[in-house]
């Protein structure tokens, strides 16, 4: 099966994965309110940061807000695709469908990605909407040019989110609620990540590991195009740090993945959740 032929299969996952999201408007209103309402409460918490511990960005010291309104977009973006990515199999077994699909010519791959396309194409939809309300409410100064090159880092980070998911997809394969582990993995990194609180105020060992954390790698990017506005120069550093990352995390999580599946499909309990 040409690659080609994978990629013409995507459109028919998004179509559906549209109308269930059709069918559940209210959901996506009460998400949207209760991210806005956490921005709210954060807006408050940062009264409690000292503005000089704040960093630089641009030569600009940078409000809470504008500080903060990065990370709450990126952290909801992490969480929307890697439970979409991790639980898009297990989705597929309890509709009874895995085993149906998977005797399609369809791979598995492929499977995996239309099951997480349209959160790909709904969540920049969401952030956008977001930092509007937020700008609205807060006054955010963010930098259209660094649109492009904000993007370009998401798209490197995207691989090591990936890897997160079937690892995850992995083991709830062999465990069926085996997610516990990858999702304490994340959180651990999210808290790391320097998203909600500037990593001046954590200890001086967890900042240095934080150097090391694609979240935090990412984030950090992210606000130096978006806030600073930096532009495409300051992300090569970035980039570089996060490509090696991004493809360890997505072959280490192919090969449990792989591992799982082949497991499953050797047992005869593919179908049991």
């Amino acid at each position: 099966m040409s690659a080609f032929a994978e990629l013409a299969k995507l459109p028919a996952f998004m179509r559906r994965d549209l109308r269930i999201a059709l069918s559940y408007r209210m959901g996506a209103a009460t998400g949207l309110l209760a991210i806005l309402g956490q921005a709210v409460v954060l807006s408050f918490l940062g009264k409690l940061v000292n503005p000089a511990q704040l960093p630089m960005y641009g030569g600009t010291r940078i409000t809470y807000m504008e500080f903060v309104s990065i990370g709450i977009v990126f952290n909801m973006v992490v969480l929307l695709l890697l439970d979409q990515v991790a639980t898009a199999i297990r989705t597929e077994q309890m509709a009874g469908t895995l085993e149906a699909l998977l005797a399609t010519p369809t791979a598995v791959s492929t499977i995996q990605a239309g099951s997480a396309a349209f959160e790909l194409l709904y969540a920049p939809i969401r952030m956008i909407v977001f930092l509007v309300f937020i700008g609205l409410l807060f006054g955010l100064n963010l930098h259209p040019g660094g649109a492009l090159p904000a993007v370009s880092v998401l798209i490197v980070f995207l691989p090591f989110l990936w890897g997160l998911g079937l690892l995850s997809a992995g083991a709830i394969l062999t465990f069926r609620r085996g997610t516990g582990a990858v999702t304490i993995g994340a959180m651990l990194l999210g808290l790391a990540s320097g998203a909600f609180f500037p990593l001046a105020l954590f200890p001086p060992w967890l900042a240095e590991i934080s150097k090391f954390n694609p979240l935090a790698i990412t984030i950090t990017a992210l606000r130096e195009t978006l806030i600073g506005g930096t532009g495409w120069a300051s992300i090569a550093s970035d980039v570089a740090e996060l490509a090696p990352l991004s493809l360890l995390a997505l072959a280490a999580g192919a090969a449990v993945f792989r591992l799982a599946l082949k497991r499953e499909r050797r047992l005869g309990t593919l179908g049991l959740y």
